[in-house]
């Protein structure tokens, strides 16, 4: 199971919110790419990067945040946040990043995502963001009445690389992520799930990874914390 550390940009800012809310954000540091080159230091595969501003705004607005971190790292990234159309997919993965995480997008136009995972293989993810099991849009603002497990069914055969499922109640709550919802997504789909909300301790990600389907876990609050050590749960997921 890969662990992804996470870097939330909000005004060019390193930040990490509570359940989503813009207004409940915690500042971490104003210098995205020297944290990025911190995680990869210590030793991760990847790095996930969410444009916060982005998300509400239909359209990259922390470019040259993610741009720097790119220009600082070697591992792959993923990047989610405000990346709506084929235009901006395709700037992104010419820019570097390994892969794009479609969200809103994928609730409001499905074709697109099949269209760009099969122009782009291996490069397009979805992001399935949920309250209760009822999918999130727009960073998180608007509810729908789409399940997550329906969303999910729906790119079963398109070609996406990943799902990244996050549980909204528990984002940056350091509660522990939805295990069960998680698990139960990931064998309804034969794409790699990622879990993403709550990640806060190392028997979190050893819970997750003992499910036997789940493929990779983000973390942001908790690395931050020092409630989980990156090195050491690298070296204990490695080892396992």
């Amino acid at each position: 199971m890969i662990l992804y550390p996470a870097i939330d940009l909000k005004d060019g800012q390193c930040v990490r919110l509570l359940r989503g809310e813009m207004s409940a954000a915690t500042v971490f540091g104003d210098d995205p790419a020297a944290q990025a080159a911190k995680f990869v230091a210590a030793g991760c595969d990847w790095l996930h990067l969410v444009d916060l501003n982005g998300a509400f705004a239909g359209t990259p607005v922390n470019a040259a945040a993610v741009e720097a971190i790119l220009a600082a790292v070697t591992v792959p990234c993923q990047l989610g946040g405000g990346i709506r159309d084929i235009a901006t997919i395709e700037m992104w993965l010419t820019k570097g990043l390994a892969r794009v995480i479609l969200g809103t997008v994928a609730v409001e136009n499905p074709d697109l995502v099949t269209q760009a995972a099969r122009a782009f293989p291996g490069h397009v993810a979805v992001g399935i963001d949920a309250r209760k099991g009822f999918v999130a849009t727009k960073g998180w603002a608007t509810e729908t009445t789409v399940q997550a497990t329906d969303l999910a069914r729906r790119f079963e055969d398109s070609g996406v690389a990943a799902l990244i499922y996050t549980d909204i109640d528990r984002d940056g709550a350091m509660q522990g992520p939805n295990i069960a919802a998680t698990e139960a997504l990931s064998r309804a789909v034969s794409i790699p799930v990622i879990a993403s909300g709550g990640v806060s301790t190392m028997a979190d990600l050893l819970a997750l990874r003992d499910t036997g389907t789940i493929a990779g876990a983000i973390s942001g609050r908790a690395l931050y914390d020092g409630a989980i050590d990156l090195a050491a749960a690298l070296q204990a997921l490695k080892q396992a």
